[in-house]
């Protein structure tokens, strides 16, 4: 008798083929809109495997309607939306997607870095608007990339690959990571500072670190107060590493200079969120690893995953080991 497995949102045909030719698969048919909890919680009962993204709470009460789960397959590299512990207690295999999405979402970053500094969306704004009426000596003004400071916290996979990126416009690279990574400073010709002394030195600051209880609103008040004045704050991992209420006092002063956001507290987040009503604001729906090819290479390798422990192997890219 096939296995049953449970995909929580639409995905290509191609991975539901893959999928369905050795298991029996049952998915939510909306492609832009979570499962409701209530289906989630009746559809959890009686599936071998689920496949989720990060808009589902995988949390006890879930875990707990579940009889015979043995694979959680997350498509994503975070997972703060599973209650790991809960999982592993329960013997259920909880995987992610990390290392495929590497690059894209070192571009995204750095993307988002360019266009908080020189104003992309806001001069495109303007000019559509009507409001470019001549050239003047000091409009649309920004900061300069090349030859700036970056600062970098987190320094996993995402946060080396964006040192390569900075270093072909020849910033100067400090990084801040819990545990010092020495072997990687004269690889990458970058410098270690605490978080203090990397928010007071950098004129551009990017959060590249996973999001646990320990790390929430990282970035508040007193850590803003520290950057310099024309500093850019670059969020592309989680939005409850920075204090947003914060973030819009610092941006709406003139505290500090700009941010470019992929990432909220809350999402998706809402229209009258205020730190949308900021032209000093970079914006974006959390397509960090939106690119055709990473998506795809990230639902294959969360159905691998799926593949291989529901056929009773090891599974690909584990987070636990219950």
């Amino acid at each position: 008798m096939k296995r049953t497995i449970y995909i929580t949102r639409k995905l290509p045909e191609e991975i539901v083929d893959k999928l369905s030719s050795q298991f029996h698969v049952k998915m939510w048919s909306e492609e832009n809109v979570p499962v409701p909890r209530d289906v989630l919680l009746k559809e959890i009962e009686d599936v071998d495997g689920l496949i989720c993204l990060l808009t589902e709470k995988i949390d006890e009460e879930v875990l707990n309607k579940a009889k015979q789960l043995k694979i959680i397959s997350n498509i994503a590299v975070g997972y703060n939306n599973i209650d790991i512990d809960s999982a592993t207690e329960k013997g259920i295999v909880v995987t992610n997607t990390p290392g495929v999405l590497t690059e894209t979402t070192a571009d995204l970053t750095f993307a988002l870095l360019m266009a908080s500094a020189r104003r992309v969306v806001e001069g495109s704004d303007f000019l559509r608007s009507g409001e470019w009426g001549a050239w003047s000596l000091m409009q649309m003004t920004g900061q300069d990339i090349y030859g700036a400071t970056l600062g970098i916290i987190g320094l996993g996979r995402i946060g080396e690959a964006l040192v390569k990126r900075a270093k072909g416009f020849e910033m100067n690279v400090l990084y801040y990571n819990r545990t010092r990574k020495q072997e990687k400073e004269d690889m990458l010709g970058i410098h270690y500072r605490e978080m203090k002394d990397l928010l007071q030195q950098s004129d551009f600051i990017c959060l590249l670190l996973p999001y646990s209880a320990e790390v929430h609103h990282l970035i508040g008040k007193e850590e803003l107060s520290l950057m310099k004045r024309n500093a850019i704050l670059v969020n592309t991992a989680r939005g409850g590493l920075v204090d947003e209420d914060a973030l819009y006092q610092s941006l709406k002063t003139g505290e500090i200079w700009a941010a470019g956001l992929d990432v909220f507290e809350q999402e998706p987040v809402s229209n009258d969120h205020p730190l949308l009503s900021l032209p000093n604001v970079v914006t974006l729906p959390h397509i960090g690893s939106a690119s055709v090819k990473t998506r795809m290479r990230m639902a294959h390798l969360a159905a691998d995953n799926m593949v291989n422990v529901l056929n009773d192997n090891e599974a690909i890219t584990p987070v636990n080991e219950p």
